[in-house]
């Protein structure tokens, strides 16, 4: 497997980071850009009383993945025709799109069961089902944008943001859920208090949401951020010539990461919530297994705040080892009775999560620093785009355990 050197140390020094506030807005933006997929995962018990029928977390993760995949290969285009997507003003339009976006879709669900609950709607589930699968898929189109510009963006600063922004994204994660379970624990168990919870829920998300359209409105203004900006300015952006270079120097990275959202949701949300039961947990269990998968990410993306894994090879021979989970998984299914109680189920679904994050970050991290710096905004957008090939190709797998 070919090597990808990592450059000691040919970064741009920063200005100081007062009171960490830059590392503080990345982490918090980081969280925005997940935290409406993990709102519409982890309302798995609300979205699933809504629509019984119909195999809601495997259709909200093609239809969220396959849109936002759209709007990355639209940035790479982008960026090879008219240099750093993520420069200057474009960076700020592209989050503030995307936040905006990220709130109205956010937002579909609860106003449909607000205006139609109270009345006879038998006749127009499937209608508000197309129409919750549309905000779907604006959420994703919408999340291209934020994800796209904000590790773009990263990628040309120092690890530490790069770090910031993952971490951010798994603390998301943890965040939803620990929300769902009191918005869920707080109210009856009926069917009135399931709907009251999901919407206090979504509003508080989007609250968090308003909050994330500030902080990026914030972040330029910084003086460290201005510092940066004019440490790059002298750095040429890329031609069309040196994109299929870079991608040549970082196939076997993209590869890894490709691999690792293959296994990830193939597996997360649509089998652990669908397919796996439990006597003793009844509804809790799904949230619960996506509580502990969320956990499980946000101690592995903070872990590479301690330690960097040394190597993108072996970083990359680490996301093919995560092929083992497919078997694994599998016997929690079909195999022995005792791999198909809880302890077995919770210990894999944690170590999914724990991969997933520290492998993730450490190929984040590394990638954009094994290029020049004139380069690293492109290397780190051709990552998303693989992670995003990665994911759209997990959602289609996840299928295959219905079948």
């Amino acid at each position: 497997m070919g090597g990808v050197k990592v450059p000691g140390d040919d970064q741009p020094e920063l200005a100081r980071d007062t009171y960490r506030t830059a590392y503080i807005i990345h982490f918090l933006l980081g969280a925005g850009n997940l935290l409406p997929w993990n709102a519409l995962i982890t309302a798995v018990d609300y979205f699933g009383s809504l629509y019984p029928n119909k195999h809601v977390e495997k259709v909200f993760s093609v239809a969220y993945m396959a849109s936002s995949l759209l709007v990355l290969v639209v940035m790479i285009f982008m960026t090879w025709r008219g240099g750093g997507w993520c420069g200057k003003m474009r960076s700020r339009l592209t989050l503030n799109l995307g936040f905006s976006m990220f709130i109205m879709s956010l937002m579909v669900s609860p106003l449909m069961d607000w205006v139609w609950w109270s009345r006879e709607s038998s006749g127009r589930d499937n209608g508000n089902y197309a129409v919750t699968v549309v905000s779907v898929v604006i959420c994703g189109l919408a999340d291209g944008l934020v994800g796209g510009s904000l590790m773009g963006a990263a990628g040309r600063l120092p690890k530490e943001y790069m770090q910031a922004v993952f971490a951010g994204t798994a603390s998301s994660g943890v965040l939803v859920s620990s929300l769902r379970i009191l918005t869920k624990a707080v109210l009856p168990q009926t069917p009135k208090g399931l709907r009251t919870s999901a919407h206090l829920y979504f509003m508080v998300s989007t609250i968090i949401l308003l909050c994330c359209i500030i902080c990026c409105n914030l972040l330029h203004k910084l003086p460290v951020m201005q510092h940066q900006c004019r440490l790059l300015q002298g750095y040429p952006t890329c031609s069309r010539p040196q994109i299929w270079g870079v991608a040549r120097k970082i196939k076997w990275p993209t590869f890894g990461i490709f691999t690792i959202y293959t296994v990830t949701l193939s597996i997360f949300p649509g089998f652990i919530a669908e397919n796996l039961h439990s006597k003793l947990f009844q509804d809790w269990y799904p949230i619960l297994l996506i509580t502990v998968y969320n956990v499980a990410d946000l101690v592995g993306k903070s872990l590479t705040a301690v330690y960097v894994l040394e190597g993108i090879n072996k970083a990359t021979w680490a996301c093919l080892a995560r092929l083992l989970f497919y078997p694994l998984f599998t016997a929690c299914l079909h195999g022995p009775i005792w791999m198909k109680t809880e302890t077995p189920i919770i210990v894999l679904t944690f170590m999914l999560g724990l991969t997933n994050g520290y492998l993730t970050s450490v190929l984040m991290i590394l990638v954009p620093k094994a290029v020049p710096v004139s380069e690293a905004e492109l290397s780190a957008i051709v990552m998303v785009v693989f992670l995003g090939i990665g994911l759209v190709s997990g959602s289609v797998f996840g299928w295959f355990w219905i079948i």
